[in-house]
């Protein structure tokens, strides 16, 4: 094969079409740079004997790109930006301590009638937000000890 250098000046055309033909318009200089990394990998993995390597580093190309562009849109949805209104949703948080002060007061009462394990298993879900797992490690019981503290806690505090 001849100089890498010389391989993409030949490829710049191609390269170019693929992004044409795949209607990108946002972000066409990085993927010209993954058209030129496809067109590399695509000269180290050629084999000579199953074709011809232009078809070959065109398709190879345009489905590099195509992946990339399905990593940009999956990241795309991943980092949405809220609208105006989720930001003036967003609560004060001294309305938050006196939510805790209700929410503490509100468990006090219904939690009376509770085993000491089972108010544990309340007190750990409700403020620290604690999984079964990391309630039973920090207890040093089992998974199932502390499911039964919880299907204990909800009978009880459905009656």
């Amino acid at each position: 094969m001849e100089s890498f250098e010389q391989l993409a000046e030949q490829y710049q055309p191609m390269i170019h079409k693929i992004i044409n033909s795949l209607h990108i318009y946002k972000n066409k200089n990085e993927f010209y740079q993954n058209g030129l990394i496809a067109l590399w990998e695509a000269s180290k993995r050629f084999n000579p004997e199953k074709g011809s390597f232009a078809g070959y580093a065109y398709s190879y190309m345009k489905g590099y790109m195509m992946t990339e562009i399905k990593k940009s849109v999956k990241e795309t949805e991943r980092c949405v930006c809220p609208k105006e209104e989720f930001w003036e949703q967003i609560e004060d948080p001294s309305d938050v301590d006196d939510r805790l002060m209700l929410d503490n007061d509100l468990l006090q009462d219904c939690s009376q009638s509770l085993t000491e394990n089972q108010r544990k298993w309340l007190r750990y879900t409700i403020h620290y937000e604690l999984t079964i797992k990391e309630i039973a490690q920090l207890e040093h019981v089992s998974l199932t000890a502390v499911k039964g503290w919880r299907a204990g806690a909800r009978a009880k505090l459905k009656r």
